[in-house]
C-alpha cells in the first residue's frame, strides 16, 4: 500500500507520451516531452537508479529538448522569393497585403514566412529550381502570381488564402529542372 504513489507516477508516463504524440503545435510537444523526461527521471530516482535518473534528466530532457527546439525552429519556415528592385527598397501596398495574407495563413500552421528578395525573374526561377525557396510571388497584370513547389503548402494556402489579389499555382520542381537542362 505504501507504493501506491509510485503507480500513480508511472501511470503518468503513457499519459504524457500520448499527449506528446497528439500535439499539433510542435512547441507544445517539446514542453510535454520535457515533462515526460522529468517524470521518467523521477521514476528512476524513486526506484533507486539515481545514475539513470541523472542521465535522463541531463541528456534525455535538457539536451534533447534543446536540440529539438533548434531543429523545429529552423525547419518551420516557408521561404518566399520576391522581385525587389535595388532602387525601390519599399514594397508597394498590394504586395504588402499579399505577403501579409500569406504570413497569416502560414502562421496558423506554426510556420514563419521568410522573405527572400531577388533582383530579376531569372534569379527567382533559378532559386525555385535549386530549392533555395519554397515559393515565388511576382506581380502580374492585375494580380500577383504565387508559385509554390511543395504540394502540402499549396493545398494549405489554396484553401486558406483570403485575398483575391493573387493567383496560385503548384509546380513540380523536377519538371522545371528538365525544362532548364
Amino acid at each position: 500500500m505504501t507504493d501506491s504513489y509510485l503507480y500513480i507516477i508511472i501511470a503518468l508516463l503513457p499519459l504524457a507520451a500520448g499527449m506528446v504524440v497528439t500535439q499539433a503545435n510542435p512547441y507544445h510537444a517539446l514542453i510535454i516531452r520535457g515533462v515526460l523526461g522529468a517524470i521518467a527521471a523521477m521514476v528512476d530516482a524513486v526506484l533507486g537508479a539515481v545514475d539513470v535518473a541523472l542521465t535522463e534528466a541531463l541528456m534525455g530532457t535538457m539536451l534533447a529538448i534543446t536540440l529539438y527546439a533548434v531543429a523545429v525552429r529552423s525547419s518551420m519556415v516557408m521561404r518566399l522569393g520576391i522581385i525587389q528592385d535595388e532602387s525601390t527598397e519599399t514594397q508597394d501596398e498590394d504586395s504588402g497585403k499579399v505577403i501579409e495574407a500569406l504570413r497569416n495563413v502560414v502562421k496558423k500552421h506554426y510556420l514563419r514566412l521568410e522573405i527572400v528578395p531577388y533582383t530579376n525573374t531569372q534569379a527567382l526561377q533559378r532559386a525555385l529550381i535549386d530549392k533555395e525557396i519554397h515559393a515565388t510571388c511576382v506581380p502580374g497584370d492585375r494580380e500577383y502570381h504565387t508559385t509554390i513547389r511543395i504540394q502540402r503548402l499549396y493545398d494549405i494556402i489554396k484553401t486558406e488564402l483570403p485575398t483575391p489579389a493573387t493567383s496560385l499555382s503548384y509546380v513540380n520542381v523536377s519538371d522545371l529542372q528538365e525544362q532548364h537542362s
